[in-house]
This record gives structure tokens, C-alpha cells and sequence, in this order.
């Protein structure tokens, strides 16, 4: 079975969004400086771009599925459908953790986007179960991130850290307790150091 696994974008400071998350913002004030190397040169690390989405199933938080707090029809007639356009990166079964009922939402591409309830542990197992053993990535954000190594179920933790100062934002090491980790790769540009963690259990 494959492992379970997280790519996510720190700051120096290690906030992975900045403060003030919203429409305009979905990284919050400055939370877009974190990802100029894979927007601005991709080229430079089009191995870790490839595999950030190089899994079986996924797992993310609803506040990386979208802006949108509380009911689903709170939006207003437009269904909120991502960030990400009609045809999302993922290419495969995405569990969205949320307090809200939503059905299941297919995009082209081969994405589907499934709203889970019951937290994150049953999403963790729908995941595992749709992956075909390529593994699981958790995609984000910073809470889920957290449940995940606070449940001891990531394997692998890909930190890509810019060189930049948030200062405030959502904290990605924040209340996981005695987390332990082994270094096994890093790779940088001017832009970014990917470090590759092994989490031991």
C-alpha cells in the first residue's frame, strides 16, 4: 500500500497561509509569496511539482476547497466549485473535510471532489481505500495537515520553505505534539528548499 503523504509551502517562520484568508486572499495577506517557485519557475523543480499530485487519493481541509464558512448554499446561488477552474490538478477522488452535508461534485479531468463529515480519520480510510495503492496525499491546509501527524497517519512530510517572513497566518507545526522527524532529501533554488521528512511513528 502506498504511503501517506503531505507537500505543503512554508515561510521562514513556518506559517503555510498568511493571515486574513479570503475571497481575494485565499492565502491570506501575503500567502502568495510562498509559491512563486513552482508559478514563477517551474522548471527549476519540476520533479517535486510532479509529484505533489502524484497520488491516488487526496485529503484536504474546507478551507482549501474554498472561501465559503458555514452552509454550503450560504454563498448564494452559485455553487462554489474550487479555486482551481473546471478542470482541477488532482485527476482522481478528492475527500474534503467539512461540518456540512454536500454531495459529491465531478469535475473534468477525472477529479471528484467527496465532502466527508464524520472527520478526518473516516476520510483518511475512504482514501486509503480509493487510492489503488498509490498512495495518499494530504493536500492542505494546515489543520489537516496537523490531524493527520496528530493521529500518526502521515508517513512523509514534504516541506517547501520560501524565503520569506509572514509573520502571522495559519502556523503549519501547531499542536502536534512529540512529532518526530528524519531528514532524508532536500533540493533547493533561490526561490525555495524542498526538505523531505520521514515521520516516525
Amino acid at each position: 500500500m502506498g504511503n501517506v503523504f503531505s507537500d505543503i509551502a512554508v515561510s521562514v517562520d513556518g506559517f503555510s497561509a498568511g493571515p486574513n484568508q479570503s475571497l481575494e486572499n485565499p492565502l491570506g495577506v501575503g500567502g502568495m509569496q510562498l509559491h512563486r517557485w513552482h508559478l514563477e519557475h517551474p522548471e527549476e523543480s519540476a520533479a517535486e511539482i510532479a509529484a505533489i499530485v502524484d497520488a491516488g487519493a487526496f485529503i484536504m481541509g474546507r478551507n482549501m476547497f474554498g472561501p465559503i464558512r458555514g452552509p454550503w448554499d450560504s454563498a448564494g446561488p452559485e455553487e462554489w466549485r474550487g479555486w482551481w477552474g473546471e478542470e482541477p490538478p488532482y485527476h482522481g477522488p478528492v475527500f474534503v473535510l467539512t461540518h456540512y452535508p454536500r454531495e459529491s461534485l465531478e469535475m473534468a479531468g477525472g477529479t471528484t471532489f467527496h465532502f466527508v463529515t464524520d472527520g478526518f480519520v473516516a476520510a483518511h480510510e475512504r482514501a486509503l481505500a480509493a487510492s489503488g495503492g498509490r498512495g495518499v496525499s494530504i493536500a492542505g491546509g494546515a489543520s489537516t495537515v496537523q490531524q493527520a501527524l496528530a493521529a500518526g497517519l502521515l508517513d512523509e512530510l514534504r516541506l517547501h520553505i520560501a524565503p520569506v517572513v509572514l509573520g502571522a497566518g495559519e502556523r503549519l507545526l501547531e499542536g502536534v505534539g512529540d512529532v518526530q522527524l528524519e531528514q532524508f532529501g532536500v533540493t533547493s533554488s533561490p526561490l525555495v528548499t524542498h526538505v523531505r521528512y520521514k515521520v516516525l511513528h
